[in-house]
Formats: C-alpha cells, sequence, structure tokens
C-alpha cells in the first residue's frame, strides 16, 4: 500500500475531450503547416530587432524554425522552409522600404508598398541556402549538438555573403539585436559581427538539445540571466565634468523633412543650421551638420553656369561664421566632376572640413553607394520600363576609394563613413590610419519610421567592434553621439530640431576584431564546423 500511495498519479483525458483536441491541433500546426509556421517564425525573429527590441522572441523564433528544418523530409523542403522564414523575416524587418516611394515623382508610389516584399523575396535565399546546408538528411532523428553547431556556422557564412554578393545589403545581420543587451553585444569586440549572429543562432538552437517540458524554462531562465547581467554590468560610474577647455562635439539636427530638401530655401535650411550650431566657446568645437541638407555646391572652379545665382565663396563664408578660430565644421555636400569640354559627368556625395575662414581642409567621397538611392543598377534594363531612382536626381554618383582618414585640423584623424556605409561590419576604418572616432552624417528622412532606429543600432554596434566613438548627424533624427563602448551620450529624437554638445568621448585600445577583422568570422565558423563534425563522429 505504501508503495501504491507513493506513485504518481496520472490524469488522463477522455478522447474526444476539447483539452484534448486543441492541444493536439497546435502540435501538429507544424506538420500540417510547415510553411506557413516558418513563414509567422520570421515575422516573429524580425520582432528582435529596433524598435521593438523583443530578443527574447527573436530568439524563441529561431529555435522553432531550425526544429522545422531538422525535421524536414528532404533538403529541397528545409531550403523552402528557409526561405517561408526568410521572407517574413524580412519583410517585416525592411518595412521601411516602402517610405522612399513617397519622395520620387518617376517611380509608382504605390510601388513602394510591394517593395519590401519584393526585396525579401532576393534576402530570402540566404536562409534559404543557410538550411540547404545544415540539413542532416532523414536519418536525423534527434536534434543533436553537432547539427545545432553546424547550423550556427552555416549562418555565419550565409549572412556575410549578404554582406556582399551584389553589392552587398548588410542591414540588420542578427547580432544588431544584442545592441541593447551590452554585455552580449561586447562579444562583437573579440568576433565582430557575423560570427555572433552565428553564435546567436547556435545558442537558439541550444534549447531545442533541453529535455522536452524544459524548454520553456530554459528560455525563460536564459532571459532572465541576460536581462539581470545587462543591469548590472550597464551601471557606469557617473563620468566626472569636463574641463572647461575641453574640445567639445556639436552635432547639429535641423529637422528637415525628405521633401523639403530639395525644394525649401538654402538660406533659410542654412540660417536654422547656424542657429542650432550655437557660438564659439572656451572649449574647441568640432561642429557636424548631415548629410543632404546642404544642396548648394561650396568647391570653387566650377564653370560659372553651376553656380546660378549663389557664390560658393559666400556661402562657404557664411557656413564657416558660425565658427571660432578654433573650431572646425563638417558637413556633408556634393562635388562635381567635369570632362576635358567642362561638361558634368557625375558626382561624389561627399564631407567636407571647413575652417572658420570658410576654406575646404578636406574632402572625402563616399566608396560604398546605395543602389536605387544613389545610382540605378542596371540603366539599361530598368529605365526602358520607367524605373528610376528612389531619391530625387538623375544623376547617378561615383564611388569613391574607400574608407579614409581625414586629419582635421586641431582635432586630429577624424574616420568618415557616410550613412549606409556604417553597416557593414569590417569595412569602416580605414586600415592604414585608424581614427579617434568615425563621423557618420547620414540622411535618414526618407526612412520611414522603423529605419532611423534600426540604422541607430547598427552605427553602435560598428562602434563596439571598433572600440571608436561613432558621431550620427542626420537631417530629422535620430541624431547621436555613440560611446566607443556602444552607449548613447546624446541624441536628438526622431523629428525634433536640436542639438547635442558634448566632450568628445575617447577611444578604446583596438580590439581584437579591429585587428582580426571578418577572418574572426571565418575563424569562429571554422570552429563550430570541427566541433560539429568531431561531435557527429563520436555519436557515431
Amino acid at each position: 500500500m505504501a508503495r501504491a500511495a507513493s506513485q504518481e498519479t496520472v490524469v488522463r483525458l477522455p478522447e474526444g475531450s476539447p483539452a484534448l483536441s486543441y492541444r493536439s491541433s497546435i502540435e501538429a500546426l507544424p506538420r500540417r503547416y510547415p510553411a506557413a509556421t516558418a513563414l509567422v517564425l520570421g515575422v516573429a525573429a524580425a520582432c528582435g530587432f529596433a524598435p521593438l527590441e523583443l530578443w527574447w522572441l527573436a530568439i524563441a523564433a529561431l529555435a522553432g524554425w531550425i526544429a522545422l528544418v531538422h525535421a524536414a523530409p528532404t533538403r529541397g523542403r528545409a531550403m523552402a522552409l528557409g526561405y517561408a522564414f526568410g521572407v517574413g523575416h524580412f519583410t517585416i524587418n525592411d518595412n521601411w522600404f516602402q517610405h522612399a516611394f513617397t519622395f520620387q515623382d518617376q517611380m509608382p508610389h504605390w510601388l513602394g508598398y510591394a517593395a519590401p516584399f519584393a526585396l525579401a523575396l532576393y534576402l530570402a535565399v540566404f536562409p534559404a541556402l543557410c538550411a540547404g546546408l545544415a540539413w542532416r538528411g532523414r536519418r536525423a532523428e534527434r536534434i543533436d549538438a553537432a547539427f545545432v553547431l553546424l547550423f550556427g556556422a552555416c549562418w555565419i557564412l550565409t549572412e556575410w555573403m549578404r554582406s556582399w554578393l551584389f553589392t552587398g545589403y548588410a542591414w540588420d545581420p542578427l547580432a544588431v539585436m544584442w545592441v541593447p543587451v551590452q554585455p552580449v553585444a561586447w562579444l562583437a569586440t573579440l568576433v565582430g559581427t557575423y560570427a555572433l549572429s552565428g553564435l546567436t543562432v547556435a545558442a537558439a538552437g541550444a534549447l531545442l538539445l533541453l529535455p522536452a517540458g524544459r524548454r520553456q524554462i530554459g528560455v525563460g531562465v536564459v532571459a532572465f540571466a541576460v536581462v539581470t547581467a545587462a543591469q548590472l554590468l550597464s551601471y557606469r560610474t557617473p563620468a566626472a565634468p569636463a574641463a572647461s577647455n575641453t574640445p567639445r562635439l556639436v552635432v547639429v539636427q535641423p529637422n528637415v523633412p525628405q521633401d523639403q530638401r530639395g525644394e525649401s530655401d538654402q538660406a533659410m535650411m542654412l540660417a536654422r543650421l547656424l542657429k542650432l550650431s550655437g557660438t564659439p566657446g572656451a572649449a574647441p568645437r568640432l561642429v557636424m551638420w548631415p548629410e543632404g541638407v546642404i544642396r548648394d555646391f561650396i568647391e570653387d572652379d566650377y564653370p560659372f553656369w553651376v553656380y546660378g545665382n549663389t557664390s560658393p565663396w559666400l556661402t562657404r563664408t557664411r557656413m564657416a561664421s558660425v565658427l571660432g578660430p578654433r573650431d572646425m565644421l563638417l558637413t556633408g555636400g556634393t562635388a562635381l566632376q567635369f570632362d576635358s569640354k567642362g561638361d558634368v559627368t557625375t558626382a561624389t556625395n561627399s564631407v567636407f572640413a571647413l575652417d572658420a575662414r570658410g576654406r575646404i581642409r578636406g574632402r572625402y567621397d563616399k566608396a560604398h553607394l546605395v543602389p536605387y538611392g544613389e545610382y540605378l543598377p542596371m540603366p539599361w534594363l530598368l529605365k526602358p520600363l520607367g524605373l528610376s531612382r528612389l531619391v530625387p536626381g538623375d544623376m547617378d554618383f561615383a564611388p569613391g576609394p574607400g574608407p579614409e582618414t581625414l586629419s582635421v585640423p586641431g582635432f586630429g584623424a577624424v574616420g568618415m563613413q557616410l550613412c549606409y556605409e556604417i553597416i557593414f561590419s569590417g569595412q569602416v576604418v580605414d586600415p592604414a590610419r585608424r581614427p579617434r572616432l568615425i563621423f557618420n552624417p547620414s540622411n535618414d528622412a526618407w526612412f520611414g519610421a522603423w529605419g532611423p532606429p534600426q540604422h541607430l543600432a547598427q552605427a553602435r554596434l560598428r562602434a563596439i567592434e571598433e572600440g571608436l566613438p561613432v558621431v550620427r548627424a542626420t537631417p530629422n533624427g535620430i541624431s547621436a553621439v555613440i560611446g566607443a563602448d556602444g552607449a548613447l551620450l546624446g541624441q536628438v529624437p526622431h523629428h525634433v530640431a536640436g542639438a547635442v554638445v558634448v566632450p568628445i568621448p575617447p577611444a578604446h585600445a583596438p580590439t581584437l576584431f579591429s585587428r582580426l577583422g571578418n577572418w574572426a568570422a571565418l575563424l569562429v565558423g571554422t570552429v563550430l564546423v570541427i566541433a560539429g563534425f568531431a561531435l557527429r563522429r563520436r555519436s557515431r
């Protein structure tokens, strides 16, 4: 009797009961509709990025998708599940892309609503390829550590491929979702973005190795541990007040919408920039203006007809009127290139350095241009179809030579990364000369509501990777000064006019990733593959 009393009491639901039917139908959903389930999981994974930042939901969605891929009966079906996941993931994540079509009259505005989905149809190829490479075959009855490690390695490979294939689209790699969780994001100083993305996938898959019935507990424990560590490690001792003569950054955001940049009075726009820039003080100031607001040409020696009613000397003099003798101005602008006949051949999207006398002391030309934004790919095909660039203007831009460090008088070495360039991990610093900070002027005014916070998060990850402060100046947000650890030291919110004035933050010592670059991703991926095959061989 004592033995019988100690046994567990098992309650069995009667056949046909509503509770049993409901549970059975839920458990059968992935088996009956695996592609639809993968699509929904892709949507859920997109919620891990800014502005939602539901990283725990993304981890759970990745785990569910990995389980679906493992259960696929064929490699082709596994790739189809990867493709469905990618379509859901990238359609939601790139929804801001729709907003760009409202600013180009030569492009049908209605096309914007289909654009994120059309882009996702291409980007989904990469998760499909990852799933196909990771799939083990029908002989694998259960998910094991080898499968999880190899899945992570495959994600590293395919996400890295996405960053360069067809000029690359590196927007929002998985690692970016860890930016708000600094203890995890810190790993990027060692291995970089693509390796951290692969480790994220492997960590999500590791949840599937927990015994059945404990996986929900495992997700909760992981979430609680990460959040607790983030709170403890994010505490900082307040910095000592900077001396009155410590050099300052002045980051200006004039709050100019995209549809006003080309049409508004340039004199009025310049007056707004000058007012927000403040006045000279005891400390030298590095004043930073955004991309795309200064529309007048400021270089000399162009044909007279280029300037219209403006004078480059007068424009520069007025721009420099806000500067003290030890101040400098960095601003976005446009430079023109001419042939031997004096005709304009092309233009460059540039950053100019001006001193207090209005002299140009340096220029950087953007190297990594935005397809459809700064040039139209395959014009021989797309122009006859009535398609054009997504931003005003008919002239395509020419690329510059690559990451470059400018010597800014009085402030030393300043790295330049214009707008979109900041999203490319391992490609933002001049290898010949490490700067003290990176200036990232940008025009996010056509990025909708989700684009600016996502762009800011990627800039923060570059700061963490390289151990360098990053400064973003945008027309209408989000402008910010980012410390070398990825922390926000000051910002002007979206759709607000204002300026950030802070002492120049210090750079950290070069990180391991800044020395290795994306060879770190190859190293981590190789380790995952070797460990995965070693475990698989041992299990046999």
